[in-house]
């Protein structure tokens, strides 16, 4: 594979999704868009339109990761190639990171080192923090953000409204506060 090729089906897929968090997947032209789905352990199934996916989650950390695998139009695919892009914005909350911040409160759940009511820190510039305000708020952990100043005031607002304590560290500590 070139590498024009691969940043050509790196630049479809971001332009499908538009500022959204995407990955894209080259098939080569030898493996059909079939062998590529049987691959795939977690392949939605097309269904009509308002059929859903399933019955109703317990709860939204049942939701993360399972993002839709897309296939690329033809019309922009280079030729001989079958590119799909993995959309993360389905995530609950629009990110990649939501699936970082389960594996993490899941992983220290059940190596006893996160127990009921201890509090979760983090210290982040948004969307690690964000998703981790969410995860904590669902399963009834506290938490408490970290940020330095000069990050973005719209994610600490989000990260209070999922019930996290947000801490903004001096911009002139760098960090260090």
């Amino acid at each position: 594979m070139k590498f024009s090729t691969l940043n050509f089906a790196l630049l479809g897929a971001a332009a499908l999704a538009g500022s959204h968090s995407v990955s894209a997947f080259v098939a080569p032209s030898s493996l059909s868009a079939a062998a590529v789905q049987s691959k795939s352990a977690t392949t939605l199934l097309a269904k009509k339109r308002g059929e859903g996916y399933g019955p109703p989650l317990d709860n939204i950390s049942e939701s993360v990761g399972n993002t839709p695998l897309v296939k690329i139009s033809d019309r922009i695919c280079p030729a001989g190639r079958t590119i799909y892009a993995k959309c993360e914005f389905f995530n609950p909350l629009s990110s990649v990171k939501d699936r970082l911040a389960l594996s993490i409160i899941e992983t220290a759940e059940k190596d006893g080192s996160l127990k009921p009511g201890q509090t979760v820190i983090e210290a982040t510039s948004g969307n690690t923090g964000i998703a981790v305000a969410m995860m904590c708020a669902q399963r009834g952990y506290p938490c408490v953000i970290t940020m330095a100043e000069p990050f973005s005031v719209e994610r600490r607002k989000l990260m209070r409204m999922l019930g996290a304590k947000v801490i903004v560290t001096p911009k002139a500590g760098k960090g260090t506060g």
